[in-house]
């Protein structure tokens, strides 16, 4: 489903300022894998998403989302296939507008036909918004015409998920994206996501640093370190592996032990 042939990415290059974010990252995603990614601050864990997304092209190598060599292809046009969430809840939604017309903008986004506008969703496309809504359990089926500003973090944030696959993408990516919540709602996001992913069999990244959501979630974990990928590890070799020797593979790979304050080991 998705192909990273040896991409890397500079910043700044030839000033002062020169960041090497990426570094000949090789990676092959088959469909419906659920890769967890950890990494210390730097590592170039948003630098790659950014990458995939289309928030810039590369300098090397090249990015391929099902066959499609989707390398110069404008963020925009990427947005109909990839899905993200980020970890503010505050992005991914449009505050002032309200939750149908999120939803129904988020439906229409994939749409290929130019005279498609939200404010033309039918009666049948409300009623699938209103029972996907049901889903989420949150009640927010029956707030359909308040404006999303209105939303606690946790709601925006499960808003913000079923609005990236309302219209099931080729691949989510997802930035983090419980960190800001506390930690009941962060685990109900967590779990809507597993439920929804599941159920569309969605390809899926996810940046966590929470090392025991790493292990637990999804069927292989990636870890990163100055931009590059130090361990990629998945089947029964995962499922055996404990979060201390999640860390000693790390500094096997990285030469050095992951050393971030914001790691999670065990919560």
């Amino acid at each position: 489903m998705l192909e990273l042939a040896c991409i890397s990415k500079t910043f700044n290059p030839g000033t002062v300022n020169e960041k090497k974010a990426l570094s000949g990252v090789a990676l092959r995603l088959e469909k419906g894998d659920f890769v967890t990614i950890v990494g210390s601050n730097g590592a170039g864990k948003s630098t790659l998403f950014n990458a995939i997304a289309g928030a810039f092209y590369v300098d090397e190598g090249a990015i391929r989302l099902a066959g499609e060599d989707i390398t110069f292809k404008p963020e925009y046009k990427r947005s109909r296939e990839i899905g993200r969430l980020f970890q503010d809840p505050m992005r991914g939604t449009a505050p002032h507008m309200t939750i149908e017309e999120n939803l129904a903008l988020a439906y229409l986004r994939t749409a290929k036909n130019q005279n498609a506008f939200f404010s033309r969703t039918s009666k049948a496309e409300k009623q699938f918004f209103r029972d996907r809504l049901a889903l989420l359990d949150m009640g927010l089926e029956d707030r359909m015409k308040q404006p999303v500003g209105l939303l606690s973090g946790g709601q925006r944030q499960a808003l913000t998920l079923l609005m990236a696959t309302l219209v099931p993408p080729k691949l989510l990516l997802l930035d983090e994206h419980t960190a800001a919540l506390d930690p009941s709602t962060a685990e109900k996001v967590l779990g809507l996501t597993r439920e929804i992913v599941a159920e569309h069999h969605i390809t899926t990244m996810m940046v966590t640093h929470n090392m025991k959501n790493a292990l637990e979630l999804g069927n292989r974990t990636l870890m990163m370190d100055s931009g590059r990928v130090v361990l990629d590890i998945g089947g029964e070799e995962r499922k055996g592996l404990t979060v201390e020797d999640l860390l000693k593979r790390f500094k096997a790979g990285a030469g050095r032990e992951l050393d971030n304050d914001r790691i999670l080991p065990s919560e």
